[in-house]
């Protein structure tokens, strides 16, 4: 193993971390009052102005914009970032987090399956047992044959979610072929700002509620923080920090060991949900996600 493959293993695995506890802070701010277009708006927006000034400062010659990128920074902004934030946020909203989480985390299997039949790639055969593993998987999460299954609606958002997120890994890899991951991020946010800004115009936001104190709820409900408090917490430590990490990390281990390495958020995510807002998942659905997410891995390791 590489020197440097240690502290880059790291590096996802705190990523993960972060990520997975800003599910259960993102679900704290939407139990607040804000719904889930205009806590992606405000996403979108911190995290456009962050990375645009580390841009600024550390590397301005790559900010200029050049027109023939507009087409793929417009799509990952709007797809991969706007609407990718928007069904996981509505998805958590109506349903557990590890459930929403398991379901978007099929994004990777997507991309592989697009690799194979879209861009012509050579995919190995695991594809297909990762394929079939992932949704044995699910039907066990979903439990199908229950007839108090999870929220349609919320599984809806979920699966949207996986379907923007194999779109955001698509168009950013072919992104990054012609700038730098963070300035192309900075861009993909400002796009996916203005998208939001159009659809939920900022004179509309209930700007009334940032001053609220939110509670904790489940297992912490007795404690209070104020809305703006949980907002920056969102977005400085749940989503610049562990994008740099990610970013960081590429540079020292394979994006395909990085992100198996980041299967680590929707395990998190479970416990994090379970020990702060008291969700849980039976045996079944717990097994079903061990079984997905096996074959998430498979299909990341198949090109």
């Amino acid at each position: 193993m590489p020197a440097r493959a240690p502290l880059g293993y790291a590096m996802v695995a705190l990523a993960a971390t972060l990520f997975a506890v800003n599910g259960t802070v993102s679900k704290v701010i939407l139990g607040s009052g804000i719904d889930a277009e205009q806590l992606t708006e405000v996403r979108c927006a911190g995290a456009m102005l962050g990375l645009l000034l580390i841009v600024a400062a550390t590397r301005p010659a790559s900010l200029p914009l050049r027109r023939s990128e507009l087409p793929v920074v417009v799509a990952l902004g709007v797809v991969g970032l706007a609407l990718v934030q928007w069904s996981y946020f509505y998805a958590i909203h109506r349903l557990a987090i590890g459930i929403a989480l398991v379901v978007q985390f099929v994004g990777p299997i997507l991309v592989a399956l697009w690799a194979r039949f879209v861009y012509g790639e050579d995919v190995r055969a695991r594809i297909w047992v990762a394929l079939v593993l992932a949704l044995a998987g699910l039907l066990l999460v979903v439990e199908i044959w229950q007839a108090d299954r999870p929220d349609t609606a919320g599984l809806a958002a979920a699966a949207l979610a996986a379907v923007t997120y194999a779109a955001y890994i698509l168009l950013a890899e072919r992104g990054v072929r012609t700038r730098d991951p963070v300035s192309l991020s900075a861009w993909g946010f400002f796009f996916a700002t203005a998208f939001w800004s159009v659809l939920a115009p900022w004179w509309r936001f209930p700007a009334g509620r940032v001053d609220d104190d939110a509670s904790l709820l489940g297992n912490l409900a007795a404690s209070h923080l104020p809305v703006w408090g949980l907002i920056v917490w969102m977005i400085v430590l749940g989503t610049i920090v562990p994008f740099a990490l990610v970013v960081a990390a590429l540079q020292r281990i394979s994006a395909t060991r990085a992100g198996i390495t980041a299967m680590l958020e929707p395990v998190l995510a479970i416990v994090i949900a379970w020990a702060w807002l008291g969700e849980s998942l039976d045996a079944v659905q717990v097994s079903g996600a061990a079984v997905t997410l096996a074959g998430v891995s498979l299909a990341l390791s198949s090109r």
